[in-house]
């Protein structure tokens, strides 16, 4: 038995990185996908491999950001497969970096809108669509801002960081629905947003990052996908508002 048999997700962020990764192994155990992202034909593509394993799944393109976009995937999520399951908000952005002083008030809202006003947004519409059938709603966070602060990410680190609050009152909230809702928080992974990939990372930058882990190294997408896919399933029947270190100890490790 798949441990997402029948079910069926939304999945934001899907055209690379974690989404990605994600989005395929969800349709591996068996779910039916929606997945959404700025790039069609990134997406596209995810959904053509997951199609030719087997798999169903809708691409729908546009920023994370619009509210109608957000209505959308749920709306398609019903309308296409009957039901929805699991939400997966996992886009976001590093956004605008460095001193608070010199951050302009643009590059801060941007950030707020996409890595939390767009969570918002999503939970709204998806928890809707759950009604009393319940499901799992997923966060990506990150220990930014949680468990350590790094200097020259204060939107970043305050989305984030908002979003578990956001989460613990959404599971107080949705409880009695059997809507569990948890936020995800991975350590520096290989994706091509991180900064080690940046078009001026230095392998002193990725020695550094990977030195600040416990593991020595960075999580690869599908190592995150795994840890997202234990929330979004029966195996997490009994966890609801948490904020989930998959971070290979990077919140503790001082070595």
């Amino acid at each position: 038995m798949t441990l997402l048999n029948d079910k069926v997700a939304i999945i934001t962020g899907a055209s690379s990185g974690i989404g990605r990764a994600a989005a395929k192994l969800f349709a591996q155990e068996g779910a039916k996908l929606v997945v959404t992202g700025r790039r069609q034909a990134a997406l596209d593509a995810v959904v053509g491999e997951i199609e030719a394993e087997g798999g169903q799944a809708v691409a729908i393109s546009g920023d994370v950001r619009d509210e109608a976009l957000q209505a959308r995937l749920a709306d398609t999520a019903v309308s296409r497969f009957g039901r929805l399951d699991i939400g997966f908000n996992n886009a976001g952005i590093l956004g605008e970096m460095g001193p608070v002083t010199g951050l302009s008030l643009d590059g801060w809202r941007e950030t707020l809108e996409t890595n939390l006003t767009a969570a918002f947004l999503g939970a709204k519409h998806q928890s809707a669509a759950m009604g009393q059938g319940g499901g799992s709603l997923i966060f990506t966070s990150t220990f930014v801002g949680h468990t350590a602060g790094m200097p020259g990410m204060a939107a970043y680190a305050a989305s984030k960081a908002g979003l578990i609050g956001f989460v613990q009152v959404l599971a107080a909230e949705l409880g009695r629905q059997n809507i569990r809702v948890n936020a995800l928080l991975p350590g520096g992974t290989d994706t091509p947003a991180s900064i080690t990939n940046a078009p001026d990372a230095t392998p002193e930058v990725l020695a550094f990052v990977e030195g600040l882990h416990a593991l020595k190294r960075m999580a690869q997408p599908e190592e995150i996908a795994n840890a997202a896919l234990f929330l979004a399933s029966d195996m997490a029947s009994f966890v609801t508002g948490t904020a989930m270190l998959a971070d290979g100890g990077v919140s503790i490790s001082r070595t």
